[in-house]
């Protein structure tokens, strides 16, 4: 007791001294065993397996991409009546329309049918100088109407052409001919011609149109033909497959009516 009495302060700075070296032999533990903690999730974020990403949602995108390629148009001419008002005319019965429901653009083609230049052989005689042929001619374009029924041309090989062709040569027997072949006067082409197969070719075409307004209907119109609804008069200034082309007589302004059979 009395050596605990005389030496209690050495051995409770022994103990606090002891104390303190164990804290510090802990902490180096410590320390080390936090480092390699860290160190270890340090490695497992940088060499964990990248996730990928999701798709991106591109739908917005290329829809409004898809709208710049096809910009809206606005149509301020002929649905408007901001920037076009109607503008009215009267009809002949005093009837006021809307401008563009009279007039030449109001008529409407409802058929177009072509006029054939035809040419068929018709018979054969023959006699002391020869074979003589007699072909019909039929010009269903023709300006006058005397000359679109069918008329008959008289040839042999040899004579000079006549108004419409010349025969130039004759396939076969004379009297029971295979072919004949003919040179056309207008175009200078060459053509065949036998007894089963005539040649045609397209001249020309007639136009069947109609007037609303006024309930007209007009067949067989070709060029050159005078009409006349409201209130104008007209000349049928062309005619092909596809349209039916109208000239004012008054100002010479061209009118095109398309035809969609």
């Amino acid at each position: 007791m009395q050596f605990l009495k005389k030496h209690y302060e050495k051995i409770l700075l022994g103990v606090v001294l002891a104390g303190l070296i164990g804290v510090l032999v802990f902490m180096l533990f410590y320390i080390a065993a936090d480092k390699q903690a860290m160190m270890d999730s340090e490695n497992g974020l940088i060499n964990a397996p990248v996730k990928p990403l999701p798709d991106l949602n591109l739908t917005a995108n290329a829809a409004a991409v898809k709208r710049l390629q096809a910009p809206l148009v606005l149509d301020f001419d002929t649905g408007s009546k901001i920037f076009n008002p109607f503008i009215w005319e009267k009809m002949a019965d005093g009837q006021m329309v809307k401008k563009g429901s009279i007039g030449a653009h109001a008529a409407v083609v409802t058929a177009i049918r072509p006029l054939y230049f035809k040419l068929s052989l018709k018979s054969v005689s023959t006699n002391e100088f020869g074979a003589r042929y007699v072909i019909g001619v039929e010009r269903q374009a023709a300006a006058s109407s005397s000359k679109r029924r069918e008329q008959s041309r008289y040839a042999s090989v040899g004579d000079k052409p006549n108004d419409v062709f010349e025969l130039l040569k004759v396939n076969g027997p004379p009297e029971n001919p295979a072919s004949l072949v003919l040179k056309l006067v207008d175009s200078g082409d060459t053509v065949t011609l036998t007894g089963d197969h005539p040649y045609q070719r397209v001249d020309g075409y007639l136009a069947d149109f109609r007037y609303d307004p006024e309930k007209k209907v007009f067949t067989d119109r070709r060029a050159g033909d005078k009409v006349s609804f409201g209130g104008t008069d007209y000349v049928v200034l062309e005619v092909n497959k596809n349209e039916l082309v109208l000239s004012d007589q008054s100002n010479q302004k061209k009118t095109s009516l398309p035809f969609a059979p």
